[in-house]
């Protein structure tokens, strides 16, 4: 229900359906009768954070709950934020319309280290203090989770919890601990010292930062009977794990608009680039029935006419095949369109082309990474060229005439004669339609070569190297630009300012948190925005602090560095890392869970059990 000073303004900004509600399946509660409110918090816009898998399950998660209601909250856009100021109308939730100040708990994801700043810009607009240390009553209680919690650090200061891993089971086991505390008039300090010993949950005011005189971590010392490590949580079972049955369905366009399975959560690969494929180890698969029916669930309660497949690497499921003939069965009947993102060059077989050719007629999407033999298995790809091109006349076989290669620059080790190969790959894959007997007739071919730039993350075997600079990787944009002759192929590639900074908040410590706030006080959010991103304030802000950017980013760390998230227990072993790191160095690749156990230590965070390997 939307307060009149919010209706009253709504006719005056673009997209007002971002911030009315009133979605299909969107939970309305009488809020007299639950216990704890809780905003789940998306620091990008509505389109952007509907998209989002983790905020549905959550979504759907608490709400399930008799005693807590869960609503959905995202960072206005810039016309709707400056009206809200200037009326002093504190940030809402859509479901209630209620001013998130007085919820219990107000968490956020964070996908992505850029938009950090709107976590304070959102904290700000509803009139929550920004620091942990001056929010001293027992609510609200700001917490985070995502991929980017395995390295909290720089945001650190302003969180009273951090979500861990997989937050299904801890979730609930929070709302419980707030519940009771609440009821009982409990401090802001008890409950932490209570949420600290759950499975998952972190507690950033439980550890105090120091450091060497050569500005590197010290040591980050627990108190208050914190956790030496803090491990995260680990939902063993997808089948039996909590899925929602419905989605909210937007009144605008979205993202990515379409109902939505999660196949299976980890990966087998080890690509050694690749933060997701270690942090969401070990992998653990849902079966083919529960794959159907909750996909069936979603579509009846939706009324979408897609379902999109979820997984860090749809084709690795073990069914694949069998998965994708039950599957068509229904959604072909159905006229029920059925998206295969994340697909693998290496295991694209003629069967699996052909059951896509039944559902799937938009371009395909694969990921060499590099362009070069040497640097694929540098960073431990395991894909060659031959099963590149390979790939590609399987696909325009079966009529395919858009390819989308997906690389990175800036990789460890790499030489211009890498880029070059990128071109090279691009150009073979052109010629490869030019000469191919079955292609689809009177059409040409359209190849997309997308280029991110390579950042160094946490929990990677790349994670004590140096990331390229802004000048490198320029030269190399360059370099690619001139190396390709055909307007057949198009090139796309990140800009380089925003590299630098999404680096230093990678693997950033503590003392970051003072650069955030200065930065977001001075003007800087929506930062992953070209038009919004302001390089001289962050700059400044650093300058302010004390603070070279560089120190994070341009120096090679030795292996026996404290770094900033050696207190978190993602399940990988440092060991683990390290040997993969020098088989990085010499050329060397680790081949994947179903062939052998690289012995990553990730199964031990599941009772020693790793579906990839399917044994104890």
């Amino acid at each position: 229900m939307l307060k009149k000073e919010v209706e009253k303004i709504l006719q005056y900004v673009q997209k007002p359906g971002r911030y009315s509600g009133g979605e299909l399946n969107s939970v309305i509660k009488d809020p007299e009768k639950v216990d704890i409110r809780y905003a789940f918090c998306f620091p990008d816009t509505y389109e952007i954070g509907m998209s989002h898998l983790g905020m549905k399950i959550l979504y759907g998660l608490v709400n399930e709950r008799d005693d807590a209601w869960c609503e959905r909250v995202f960072a206005p856009a810039l016309d709707m934020e400056e009206l809200m100021r200037k009326n002093n109308i504190p940030l809402f939730a859509l479901e209630s319309g209620d001013y998130i100040k007085n919820f219990d708990l107000i968490g956020f994801t964070l996908q992505y280290e850029l938009s950090y700043t709107n976590i304070l810009n959102m904290l700000d607009l509803a009139g929550v203090p920004l620091f942990s240390k001056d929010r001293t009553e027992l609510a609200p209680l700001v917490c985070v989770g995502g991929p980017c919690a395995c390295n909290p650090e720089p945001i650190a200061d302003f969180c009273d919890l951090v979500f861990l891993g997989d937050g299904e089971e801890s979730t609930n086991q929070v709302l419980d601990l707030l519940k009771e505390c609440k009821h009982a008039g409990k401090s802001k300090q008890y409950f932490l010292s209570k949420a600290k010993d759950i499975r998952g949950v972190y507690v950033p005011s439980f550890y105090v930062d120091s450091y060497n005189n050569d500005g590197t971590l010290k040591e980050l010392k627990p108190i208050n009977g914190a956790p030496e490590k803090v491990k995260k949580a680990v939902v063993r079972d997808m089948n039996s794990v909590y899925y929602p049955k419905s989605f909210v369905v937007p009144f605008i366009e979205i993202v990515h608009d379409r109902a939505v399975e999660e196949i299976f959560r980890g990966c087998i690969r080890g690509c050694r680039f690749c933060q997701a494929g270690f942090i969401y180890r070990p992998i653990r698969e849902k079966s083919v029935e529960t794959i159907n029916e909750q996909a069936k669930a979603l579509i009846k309660s939706t009324g979408y006419d897609e379902v999109s497949l979820c997984s860090l690497s749809t084709s690795d499921h073990s069914r694949v095949n069998e998965m994708l003939t039950s599957l068509i069965d229904w959604t072909v009947k159905e006229k029920i369109n059925l998206s295969l993102p994340s697909l693998r060059v290496d295991n694209f077989s003629d069967e699996l082309a052909d059951k896509l050719n039944k559902v799937r007629k938009s371009g395909l999407t694969f990921a060499p990474e590099a362009g070069t033999q040497r640097m694929r298995d540098v960073i431990n790809k395991n894909v060659t060229e031959e099963e590149v091109m390979r790939t590609c006349n399987k696909a325009f076989d079966n009529g395919w005439t858009t390819v989308k290669l997906y690389f990175m620059m800036g990789l460890p080790t790499e030489t211009m004669e890498d880029i070059e190969g990128i071109a090279d790959l691009g150009m073979k894959v052109v010629e490869a339609f030019a000469t191919n007997p079955n292609k689809q007739k009177g059409t040409s071919v359209q190849v997309s070569i997308s280029c991110s730039s390579f950042i160094p993350k946490p929990f990677t075997p790349f994670q004590w190297e140096p990331e390229d600079s802004m000048e490198s990787l320029r030269a190399k944009q360059k370099h690619l630009l001139e190396s390709i002759p055909t307007k057949k192929i198009k090139v796309s590639y990140h800009e380089t300012p925003t590299s630098l900074l999404e680096g230093v908040l990678a693997r950033g410590d503590r003392r970051l948190s003072a650069v955030l706030y200065d930065a977001f006080k001075n003007g800087c959010k929506f930062d992953s925005w070209d038009e919004q991103f302001k390089f001289d304030v962050w700059m400044e802000a650093f300058r302010k602090n004390g603070i070279d950017p560089y120190f994070y980013t341009q120096r090679r760390r030795d292996f026996s560095e404290v770094l900033p998230w050696d207190h978190l227990d993602y399940g990988i072993t440092r060991k683990f890392l390290e040997r993969e790191n020098i088989k990085a160095h010499e050329n060397v690749t680790t081949p994947h869970c179903r062939i052998k156990c690289a012995g990553c230590g990730a199964n031990m965070l599941n009772g020693g059990y790793c579906d990839a390997r399917n044994k104890n």
